[in-house]
C-alpha cells in the first residue's frame, strides 16, 4: 500500500555544533513530493528550530512517556534514501537511482548507491563468519555492463543509498551507525549486492575543520564502529592489507562468555565458536606457560582437548575455551610462579601480567591471562601410583579424565601447537585413543554432545 516515491532519511550526521541537518534537510525537502525524516536518538544541537516544512524529526530512543519507537511506520513511500550530512540535492538523481534499482537485471542489486563529494566510496567485498565473529575485507572487481560498480560493501567517503523501504526494515538493525558500514555488512549476509553510480550528490562546502574538530570526528566514528561490531557480534575485521583491528576481549577486559555450564560455553549453544580475540589470549597464555615450564626444566605435556587440536590442526580447537597440560606433580616447585602459590596458597601474578593460582574446583593449579580477563590454562598435577600408571589427586568426572600408563611419556616429544612447540606423549593417537575412544581425531565432537553436537 505504499505510495511511489522516495522519503529521504538523514541519520548520519555529527552530534555536535558541526551538524548541516538544516541545510541538507531543505535541500532535499525542496525536490518535489520527497518527505525528509531526521533520524536520531538525540535531538540534534543546537537545535534545527523551525525544521523546513516537509521534514519531521523521528525519535529512535525509547521514551518513558510516548509509544515506543517504530521508525518503518513513519515511511510512507515504496523507496527510501539514506543521506549523509552535508549533501546537497541533485533534480532527479534520487528518481534515476530509483528506476536503476527496479530495472536491474541482477536480482541480488537491492542498493543503489551514489557517492556524495569528489571521493568515490571504496568497494570491497565483506564475508562476514557469524560463526568465527569475524569479517574479511577482500578488494572487489567491477564487472562490465552495468551503469557502475557492483560492490559487496563500501566504505571511505560518504554516499547516498537508495533502496526499497520493504527491504530497509526487514534489517535487524537498519538504521545503525555509521550507515554505510551496517548497511554493507547486513548486506553481504544476505547475498545483496550494491550498484555504485558514476554520478554524484555534491558535498556542501565547509571551512576546515580545527585540530580539535578532527579529533571529535574521529573519536565519535570510531565509537559508533566499535558499537556496531558489538551490536553485530563481530570481534575482528581482517583488512586487505593484512592488518587486523580487534574488537574483543583484552588483557584489561573481562572474557567474552561467562561461567560455562556442562563443557558448553554459551556460544555454542547460539550456534557460534570461541571469539577470536579469546582464542588469541588463549594461544597467549599457553605460549607463556609453556615457555616457563620449560625453562624451569618442569615436565609436562599437553592433554585433553588441547593435545587433540594440536594433532588435528597444530593449533586450539575452534571451539575450545581452556587449555589443558598435564605435568610431575613432584616438578611444581622448580617453576617460580607454582612454587610461590605453593608456599603463600595466595594467587601471584608475574612480570607479564599472567596470573597464576591454585584453582577453587581442586588439586590443581590455574594460569589466567590477567587479572580481569580469566581466560586460562589448567595445570594438572601427576603423579606415579604402583604399576606405572598415572593418577592424580582431582577428577572432574569427563569422560576423557582417566588414569593412564606413564609409558605413553616415556619419552615426551615435540609437536607444533598454539604458533609454538610443546611437549606431547610419544604416540598422540593411541594416548587421545585411550582416553577419547576410537576414531577420536577423524570425528570431532563438541564437549558434551548430549547438550550440543557438532
Amino acid at each position: 500500500s505504499a505510495s511511489p516515491g522516495v522519503t529521504v532519511i538523514l541519520r548520519d550526521f555529527p552530534e555536535g555544533p558541526e551538524h548541516d541537518v538544516a541545510a541538507t534537510a531543505r535541500s532535499f525537502s525542496s525536490l518535489p513530493g520527497v518527505p525528509v525524516l531526521v533520524a536520531t536518538e538525540v535531538a540534534p544541537y543546537p537545535p534545527v528550530v523551525p525544521l523546513p516544512p516537509g521534514v519531521t524529526l523521528l525519535p529512535l530512543r525509547p521514551e518513558p512517556h510516548r509509544a515506543p519507537p517504530r521508525p518503518e511506520l513513519a515511511v510512507g513511500t515504496r523507496h527510501v534514501a539514506l543521506v549523509p550530512d552535508g549533501a546537497r540535492a541533485v533534480p532527479g538523481l534520487l528518481r534515476r537511482m530509483r528506476d536503476l534499482l527496479e530495472a536491474s537485471e541482477v536480482a541480488t542489486v537491492r542498493v543503489v548507491v551514489a557517492p556524495v563529494g569528489r571521493v568515490r566510496p571504496r568497494c570491497w567485498e565483506a564475508e562476514v563468519d557469524v560463526k568465527a565473529w569475524t569479517v574479511s575485507d577482500h578488494h572487489a572487481g567491477h564487472p562490465a555492463g552495468h551503469p557502475g560498480d557492483l560492490c559487496g560493501a563500501l566504505d571511505g567517503a560518504p554516499a547516498v543509498l537508495l533502496l526499497r523501504t520493504c527491504d530497509l526494515f526487514s534489517l535487524p538493525f537498519p538504521l545503525s551507525r555509521p550507515v554505510l558500514t551496517s548497511l554493507s555488512l547486513q548486506a553481504s549476509l544476505r547475498g545483496w549486492r550494491l550498484l555504485l553510480l558514476p554520478d554524484s550528490f555534491p558535498l556542501a562546502p565547509r571551512p576546515p575543520p580545527t585540530a580539535h574538530g578532527q579529533w571529535k570526528a574521529r573519536n565519535s566514528l570510531e565509537k559508533q564502529r566499535r558499537a556496531l561490531m558489538e551490536q553485530f557480534g563481530l570481534k575482528l575485521e581482517l583488512l586487505p592489507d593484512g592488518r587486523q583491528r580487534w574488537h574483543g576481549c583484552t588483557k584489561d577486559t573481562p572474557r567474552c562468555f561467562g561461567t560455562i555450564h556442562a563443557q558448553t560455553p554459551q556460544y555454542l549453544l547460539a550456534g557460534r565458536w570461541t571469539p577470536p580475540c579469546c582464542l588469541r589470549a588463549l594461544r597467549a597464555t599457553a605460549r607463556h606457560v609453556v615457555a616457563e615450564l620449560e625453562a624451569a626444566g618442569v615436565r609436562y605435556w599437553l592433554e585433553g582437548g588441547s593435545l587433540l587440536g594440536a594433532v588435528r590442526l597444530g593449533d586450539l580447537i575452534p571451539w575450545d575455551y581452556d587449555v589443558d597440560l598435564g605435568l610431575y606433580q613432584e616438578d611444581l616447585p622448580k617453576c617460580r610462579w607454582l612454587a610461590a602459590v605453593l608456599a603463600t596458597g595466595r594467587p601471584v601474578e608475574d612480570s607479564e601480567g599472567f596470573l597464576w593460582e591454585k584453582a577453587a574446583e581442586g588439586e590443581f593449579f590455574r594460569v589466567h591471562f590477567s587479572r580481569t580477563n580469566r581466560l586460562h590454562v589448567d595445570l594438572w598435577p601427576f603423579y606415579p601410583r604402583a604399576g606405572g600408571v598415572m593418577t592424580k589427586d582431582s577428577w572432574l568426572g569427563h569422560r576423557q579424565d582417566v588414569e593412564f600408563p606413564e609409558s605413553f611419556l616415556l619419552p615426551l616429544v615435540p609437536v607444533a601447537f598454539a604458533g609454538a612447540v610443546a611437549k606431547a606423549p610419544h604416540d598422540p593417537r593411541a594416548f587421545l585413543e585411550f582416553k577419547f575412544g576410537p576414531g577420536v581425531i577423524e570425528n570431532p565432537e563438541y564437549p558434551n554432545p548430549e547438550v550440543r553436537r557438532l
